[in-house]
C-alpha cells in the first residue's frame, strides 16, 4: 500500500501527467487510462515500486505483469526482439497486443515482473495519456489492470476506486477506454512458435495468417484452432477464475430469474445490454461497465446473455468463462 487514506483523482490533463510523473519517479502507484482499461503503473526498474502493486492489488506473485515501453527500439532493451516480434508489432504497435518474448539477461527490470520466468511480456500502447508518461520517464512502466486481483477490470477512473481507493496514491482520469478489454496476449519463441496466450482485440488469426505470408519460417501455429495454455502460468489473464463480479454468474441466458441481474445482448434485453444490434466490438467496450453495475445490483445472482464466439466475442467469452469460474 501507498499508505495514504485517500486516493486523489486528477484530470489527465498536462498538469495531472505531470503530478503523475513526479510520483512514478519516486516510485508511487498511478493508475493510467489505455486504450483497453486503466492500468496500475509503477516504474518497472525498481523492485520496491514493483512490490507495491502485488500489494496493492493482492496479485499473486506468481502472476507476471506487462512492461509497457514506447516503441520496439525501447522493447528491444529488455527481450530478444526477433523476426516475428518485429513483423506483429510493426503492424500493431502501438495498440493493443502483448508480445510474450525471451528476456535479455542484462533487462534492467524488477525480478518481480517476469514473476521468476525466462520471458517478458512487452507492449506499446496506443492511448495518449500513456504515451505522455511513457515519453517523460527514462524507465518502462509495469501496468497490469488497476483493481484488486481476480476482480473485474476497469475502464473508468470510479472502477479503479471502487477496488483501490486508498491503496494507490494517484488516478488519471481521462473518461471511459475505448476498447474495453485487455490487450491480445501472444507468445513467440527462439523457433518462430506462436501461441495465443490471452484472446483480446487483436486477432491473432489473421496476424498469424498475414506471418505465413510474409514468407519468414514457422514452426508454430497460434489461432483458435492451434492455440494452447500451459498449466502454468507464463501472463496475465490466465488464472481460471478472474475478472469476478463477487456473485454467482449463469452464461448463455435466454432470461433471469427474480434474483438475477441480467446483462443482455442482441435480442435478449437487459437490466445491462452489452449491444442491443449484436455487435461484439461495442459488446467489448460495455463488458466491464456492465459487470460492475451487476456487482452493485441489489441481486444475489447475475445472468449473462449468450454472445457469439467470434472475432473480438471470443475474447468477451474468455472473460466471461473466468468470471463465472468458482475462486479456488
Amino acid at each position: 500500500m501507498s499508505g495514504k487514506n485517500v486516493t486523489e483523482v486528477v484530470l489527465a490533463d498536462a498538469a495531472g501527467i505531470a503530478k503523475a510523473v513526479q510520483i512514478l519517479e519516486s516510485g508511487g502507484l498511478v493508475a493510467v487510462p489505455t486504450e483497453t482499461v486503466y492500468g496500475l503503473a509503477a516504474r518497472a526498474d525498481s523492485a520496491e515500486a514493483v512490490a507495491k502493486i502485488y500489494a496493492a492489488k493482492g496479485r499473486p506473485d506468481f502472476n507476471p505483469l506487462i512492461v509497457h515501453v514506447r516503441d520496439a527500439e525501447q522493447a528491444a532493451e529488455y527481450a530478444e526482439w526477433l523476426d516475428e516480434a518485429d513483423l506483429a508489432a510493426g503492424i500493431h504497435w502501438p495498440g493493443p497486443l502483448t508480445l510474450v518474448l525471451p528476456k535479455r539477461d542484462e533487462a534492467v527490470l524488477a525480478e518481480a515482473v517476469t514473476a521468476g520466468l525466462p520471458t517478458v511480456a512487452l507492449r506499446a500502447p496506443s492511448h495518449p495519456v500513456m504515451r505522455a508518461l511513457l515519453e517523460a520517464v527514462p524507465f518502462p512502466l509495469a501496468a497490469p489492470s488497476a483493481n484488486r486481483s481476480g476482480f473485474i477490470s476497469p475502464t473508468t477512473a470510479q472502477h479503479v476506486l471502487a477496488s483501490l481507493d486508498g491503496r494507490i496514491d494517484l488516478v488519471l482520469d481521462a473518461g471511459p477506454t475505448s476498447q474495453g478489454l485487455e490487450s491480445t496476449i501472444l507468445a513467440i519463441d527462439r523457433h518462430g512458435t506462436w501461441r495465443e496466450l490471452r484472446p483480446g482485440p487483436v486477432d491473432s488469426d489473421a496476424l498469424h495468417r498475414h506471418h505465413f505470408d510474409t514468407g519468414l519460417p514457422v514452426s508454430g501455429q497460434s489461432g483458435r484452432a492451434k492455440a494452447r495454455i500451459e498449466a502454468r502460468i507464463e501472463a496475465p489473464g490466465q488464472l481460471a477464475s478472474h475478472y469476478a463480479p463477487g456473485k454467482p454468474v449463469r452464461l448463455n441466458a435466454q432470461g433471469a430469474a427474480p434474483d438475477e441481474f441480467l446483462i443482455g445482448f442482441g435480442a435478449v434485453p437487459g437490466d445491462c445490454t452489452l449491444s442491443a444490434s449484436g455487435d461484439v466490438n461495442e459488446a467489448a467496450t460495455q463488458l466491464y461497465a456492465c459487470l460492475h453495475q451487476a456487482a452493485r445490483a441489489d441481486q444475489r445472482r447475475i445472468a449473462i446473455a449468450p454472445v457469439p464466439d467470434k472475432g473480438v466475442g471470443r475474447a468477451i467469452n474468455d472473460r466471461l468463462r473466468r468470471a463465472a469460474a468458482p475462486a479456488g
